[in-house]
């Protein structure tokens, strides 16, 4: 029976950004509990074709689609590809998302709508066209990743706390709208963790790497892989009555209100 609640094998799962990072990592936990993994990305075919690569070598069923989130009509065209090409999408992990780290005082409008778009807007997006599927079929899986900083200010992210914590609110309208269908969304909140991407400021003595050590009551970064269970239960039937939550994967940082940097 437990087995079963956790069960995802001959799903197919549409994880955007998926190419590197947490979306790879998420989406490699899937694709090893036996999910079909779409792969998705807008950078260049190339950095998808190795990134399918990269889940073959592991053993995983991934077919890769390049395509902007962020565009309606290349969303609808491919998620009809997808279904045609693959079949039914009864996962969806809207995690493409960009940063920009800017103080909001000397941010460009521009910009700061830049990222409204990919990392509020492109959930809604992709969520209403590969929502309506799973409406037909009265099943479906829907998960958002927030952050942090869906909860939390910090200087020169403000565009990107804004959007994130946006997320948060349309990850529980969404599941108002849809729970009656058999449709859970939920959402995903990541701590610190060590990617590619930290590498820089993760070396002993530099002073963020000391803050989030402290901040953390686990005392350290995470690793990627720690997100796979979270996506995998809020993917399986094992959170078929979770609805609207968020679950942050963050090593405690939002139970504490910290310690001094020289407490035992």
């Amino acid at each position: 029976m437990s087995q079963e609640l956790f069960n995802i094998k001959g799903k197919v799962a549409l994880v955007t950004g998926s190419t590197h990072g947490l979306g790879m990592a998420m989406a490699m936990g899937l694709g090893k509990a036996g999910a079909t993994i779409i792969v998705n990305g807008n950078s260049s075919q190339e950095k998808i074709d190795n990134a399918v690569a990269e889940y073959k070598k592991n053993g995983i069923n991934a077919i890769g689609y390049k395509f902007n989130v962020a565009s309606e009509d290349d969303v609808i065209n491919n998620i009809k590809k997808i279904e045609t090409e693959v079949g039914n999408i009864d996962i969806l992990v809207n995690n493409a998302g960009i940063i920009k780290r800017t103080p909001l005082v000397d941010m460009e409008v521009e910009d700061f709508k830049q990222v409204l778009d990919i990392d509020l807007v492109s959930p809604f997006i992709v969520s209403k066209h590969v929502v309506k599927g799973m409406i037909e079929r009265k099943a479906g899986k829907i998960i958002n990743i927030c952050s942090m900083m869906s909860e939390l200010g910090r200087n020169t992210v403000g565009a990107y706390a804004a959007a994130k914590g946006g997320l948060v609110m349309l990850t529980k309208n969404m599941a108002t709208e849809w729970a009656r269908f058999n449709i859970q969304v939920n959402g995903i909140g990541p701590g610190y963790f060590a990617t590619s991407q930290t590498a820089p400021i993760r070396v002993d003595g530099h002073p963020f790497n000391e803050f989030i050590v402290n901040r953390t009551p686990a005392a350290k970064w995470g690793d990627p892989n720690d997100l796979a269970g979270a996506a995998i239960f809020l993917s399986a039937k094992a959170s078929d009555f979770v609805n609207g939550h968020i679950l942050y994967v963050d090593g405690g940082i939002l139970a504490t209100i910290g310690k001094p940097s020289n407490e035992l």
